[in-house]
């Protein structure tokens, strides 16, 4: 015991004095991140569930999931800068504990007023995830950072995609609402943990109010050509991401399938491969290989929709698809992390914020047009824009591949 306990205050002093993060706490970032992302995915296997109980058509049930990603984008705006201005370590445990008492707030709400307003606060507080990965990228040394970046996403991936098999499950077992109150009480334990053993926060704080903060935020859109490219990438990345988790649950629901949460919730899993691309990727950035590998995987992207048109003759067809298409996604995601931290050291909150606006929007976006897509065109209707939009994303980065390398280069 005495070994262990001296390890771990070697790890925990490596990380205070800003050198390196251990392998410890990067998987417990990793973890934390998983467990509050997870949250705003929940809904996405039950929209079945919830348009039943609530008397939501088909057609608009894709608003549950609309809800919670624009109060996600709106969350990085006004949240997650806030870790460049006060203590990141404070602002982790504060923002947690409020997330347990939304969840709870899901889970008892007896109209779709309560619900609607549980969920927005939800996806407000799940940026916590974002202040989690600027404060792993700060502890983290330099020739590490796209490795450490990529591990603690690796964990956002893995809570995305099992939130469909955790959820799936529960519901199965214990109905819709005991999803929100399970994760509410696992959020409580974790907030626990890591009050215990994150590290302080002594990175250098930047001397403005917070409404200059925010100001800064616009202004790093304007001033940094890198963060806009990669921020458009993320957009029609994550629309495509979202068409497909979004309306998967309607097909896989209906005749001729009709199955279970718990199976729907498993497909989830095909696509945990993402997640370990994601590591991969951070660690091909930091070799100077994010725009070769931006390239392969939004190829990947592209190929993917051929297999997921076939959802409704082929099982098979649907995890060839998944697997390409998570992985495809995640290991760009990492990639354009990892390049965009090099631009400004002292914001990394901020450009966190910004970077990831672009990507709530896309969730937000895929969602609502999914389902609308799904109910008048049916699943080859879905194929064809998730199709459509990977074509778009590879096009923009043809068309902005010389520009990124000439910014690069300065």
């Amino acid at each position: 015991m005495k070994g262990e306990d001296h390890d771990t205050i070697t790890d925990q002093s490596q990380i205070a004095s800003g050198s390196t993060m251990t392998r410890y706490m990067a998987l417990l970032f990793a973890t934390a991140c998983g467990m509050a992302v997870a949250n705003i995915y929940y809904a996405q296997p039950l929209l079945d569930s919830l348009s039943i109980e609530f008397g939501v058509s088909h057609s608009s049930i894709g608003i549950v999931i609309t809800i919670t990603q624009l109060c996600y984008a709106l969350g990085l705006l006004l949240l997650v800068p806030l870790g460049d201005l006060l203590n990141r370590r404070r602002l982790i445990i504060g923002q947690m504990l409020l997330s347990v008492l939304s969840l709870v707030v899901v889970g008892i709400a007896p109209i779709t007023t309560v619900l609607f307003t549980g969920l927005a606060a939800v996806g407000l507080l799940a940026v916590v995830t974002q202040v989690h990965v600027a404060f792993a990228s700060t502890l983290a040394a330099p020739s590490e950072r796209g490795r450490i970046v990529g591990l603690v996403q690796s964990g956002i991936v893995i809570g995305i995609l099992l939130a469909r098999t955790f959820a799936g499950v529960l519901t199965d077992l214990a109905g819709w609402r005991s999803v929100y109150l399970v994760s509410a009480a696992m959020m409580l334990i974790m907030t626990g943990v890591l009050f215990r053993v994150l590290p302080r926060d002594e990175s250098k704080r930047e001397s403005l109010s917070y409404p200059q903060l925010l100001r800064s935020v616009l202004t790093l859109f304007r001033q940094e050509r890198i963060l806009r490219i990669r921020g458009v990438l993320a957009l029609l990345m994550f629309t495509a991401f979202s068409t497909l988790w979004t309306s998967l649950v309607l097909p896989l629901s209906a005749p001729p399938y009709s199955l279970s949460h718990t199976v729907i919730g498993a497909f989830g899993l095909a696509g945990v491969a993402g997640a370990l691309a994601a590591a991969r990727a951070g660690g091909l950035a930091d070799r100077g290989l994010g725009q070769r590998t931006t390239c392969i995987a939004l190829v990947l992207l592209l190929a993917s929709w051929f297999p997921i048109s076939f959802t409704e003759h082929s099982l098979v067809a649907l995890v060839i698809g998944v697997i390409f298409l998570d992985l495809a996604v995640q290991a760009v995601h990492v990639t354009n992390q990892s390049m965009i931290f090099t631009v400004r050291p002292e914001a990394r909150s901020r450009l966190t914020a910004a970077y990831m606006i672009f990507y709530s929007i896309g969730s937000a976006m895929g969602s609502i047009i999914s389902t609308n897509i799904y109910a008048n065109y049916g699943w080859i209707g879905v194929s064809l824009f998730g199709a459509s939009v990977s074509a778009l994303a590879l096009l923009y980065w043809i068309i902005t591949y010389r520009l990124t390398e000439r910014i690069r280069e300065k």
